[in-house]
């Protein structure tokens, strides 16, 4: 049985367990999965601004232009450095009193995005730098412009470098939309708190919610190895 095999057998496993040991989950686990639909939804659209972000800020410090590497260092240094709690509400309650209103999925979105793409940004560029130079050199002797030499010969091989940081990354970023619920949104944790105030039922609450975390991060975790072995392949071929 191969590793997918394995953990759905074994998510299998704990719901039917769940649902032969809990009496009262039909009461709480609704509310809970309406949680984790708001948690998809944030994390999906912080994702793919995380993404965006480090390889723009990765490729700017990287290559970029005095101006562009030096707006990518504050950028990196500024959100890398702060709390992602803080920003969250600056984002949310502290942007209004600037003319800014931001709605709580806006908010919840940019401050996570913002935040890990700082740390993304370095995981791109360091990366980028893993490549040989020796490639890099040949493609100037070959007169390739710089945006050929980047998307055809240098950003290729990065990327089979930077999956598994990236893949760790996104993991935690799942992880911290448990935070969304500061700028009043109802995710997987606030939705789990807040049956357990009305229930008390809180092993059976909190296994729950651990179990959903938990399944959300294999599911990034599956693909981000199913991604590495593709472009770790490409990248063999081509050698």
């Amino acid at each position: 049985m191969n590793r997918i095999g394995i953990v759905v057998a074994l998510i299998a496993f704990l719901v039917g367990l769940s649902v032969a040991t809990f009496a009262e989950l039909r009461v709480f686990l609704p509310a809970i999965l309406r949680g984790a639909v708001v948690t998809v939804h944030v994390a999906t659209l912080s994702i793919a601004l995380f993404l965006l972000l480090s390889v723009v800020a990765g490729i700017g410090r990287a290559y970029g232009a005095a101006p562009v590497r030096w707006l990518s260092v504050l950028y990196i240094e500024v959100f890398r450095g702060t709390s992602l709690l803080v920003i969250l509400f600056w984002m949310f309650f502290v942007m209004p009193e600037f003319g800014l209103f931001l709605s709580p999925v806006a908010a919840g979105v940019l401050g996570i995005g913002l935040n890990f793409g700082a740390y993304g940004a370095e995981v791109v560029r360091g990366a980028l730098a893993a490549v040989p130079r020796g490639q890099t050199e040949a493609t100037i002797a070959l007169n390739m412009s710089a945006f050929r030499r980047m998307t055809r010969i240098v950003l290729p091989q990065a990327v089979a470098i930077m999956i598994p940081g990236l893949v760790n990354l996104t993991i935690e970023l799942v992880k911290a939309t448990a935070l969304v619920s500061a700028v009043t949104l109802s995710d997987i944790t606030y939705a789990a708190v807040q049956q357990n105030q009305l229930h008390f039922r809180t092993v059976e609450i909190f296994s729950i919610t651990l179990m959903l975390y938990y399944c959300l991060a294999q599911f990034v975790r599956f693909g981000g190895a199913a991604l590495e072995d593709r472009f770790s392949r490409h990248r063999a071929r081509r050698a």
